[in-house]
């Protein structure tokens, strides 16, 4: 898979080799951490630009692909859409044309609710208008469509999932996403955390566990089909401060901040598709997800 040294990927990782799949990793490490791996695991540090891509699925012959790699940052896709484009779209036909020489059987794809763009109706499903705001919500639907022609040409099965909101163990504080981790890491160091807008504004908060889970699942479910992988629950980032200030016994406020050019204020997914076609429900509730990521940080 790629980008299993990364914050999902790990997951993804563990939850594989717990059900007992031989497992290889590609990352180029660039937010990624070999650390993050079980030991022993075969590790390539290579980026998915890198022709010589094509090289490491000749030698290891993977069944199948989960595709977890990414340029994941939405400022960045803004900053610099051509590099944006180039890790996820052209890094990303770099692995499908690998996997159609070499007899990938499936891909797995981490898709993103970026390519909804603003909701014109709550929840979203699969079915909403796709509007992506930003080069990576572009980038993603991008590849989606370049699946689709793959399965038609050269008969490629895969999967796309696109994420809600994703929190746990490992995600970076110091990124630009991350608001779990980066809540987490103030309230850690007694400084005061920044809520932009009024904190009424909401999202779908998916635990790390549960995402991996479906990726796991999808590798034998859902062929040609695209699912919105999330808890369909709304919560507002009010509720998601005071539960991590609960959960590490802190009185400490937060501070507010205007909101954020181009945050949309409403957010949650529609995940009924997925739990049909994978036969996957999300298993943790905000309060148990945040306890165990809590945990993981604490010193």
């Amino acid at each position: 898979m790629t980008g299993g040294a990364g914050f999902i990927g790990s997951h993804v990782v563990e939850a594989l080799l717990q059900a007992n799949h031989e497992v290889f990793v590609i990352d180029n490490l660039s937010s990624g951490k070999k650390e993050n791996l079980p030991p022993g695991v075969p590790f390539y540090q290579r980026d998915i630009t890198d022709p010589g891509i094509a090289d490491i699925v000749k030698e290891t012959r993977p069944r199948a692909l989960i595709h977890q790699a990414a340029q994941v940052a939405v400022p960045v896709s803004l900053r610099d859409p051509v590099f944006d484009a180039s890790v996820n779209i052209i890094g990303t036909l770099n692995l499908l044309e690998a996997c159609r020489k070499y007899g990938v059987e499936k891909v797995v794809f981490a898709s993103s609710a970026a390519v909804y763009g603003n909701p014109e109706y709550l929840p979203v499903d699969e079915e909403h208008p796709l509007r992506p705001l930003s080069g990576y919500g572009i980038s993603k639907l991008t590849v989606e469509k370049y699946l689709e022609a793959y399965r038609e040409l050269y008969g490629l099965r895969w999967t796309a999932l696109r994420y809600a909101n994703i929190y746990g163990p490992r995600q970076d504080a110091q990124g630009e996403g991350g608001v779990v981790a980066i809540f987490i890491d103030k309230l850690l160091n007694n400084r005061q955390a920044v809520i932009f807008g009024d904190g009424r504004q909401t999202r779908d908060f998916v635990y790390v566990k549960d995402v991996a889970a479906a990726n796991l699942l999808a590798l034998e479910q859902g062929d040609g089909q695209i699912l919105n992988i999330s808890t369909g629950r709304a919560s507002t980032v009010h509720e998601l401060y005071h539960l991590i200030r609960q959960e590490l016994g802190s009185s400490l406020e937060p501070a507010y901040g205007p909101p954020r050019a181009g945050d949309i204020v409403h957010s949650y997914l529609d995940n009924r598709r997925a739990v049909a076609q994978l036969h996957w429900q999300p298993r943790y509730s905000l309060a148990e997800g945040l306890k165990e990521t809590v945990e993981y940080y604490l010193p």
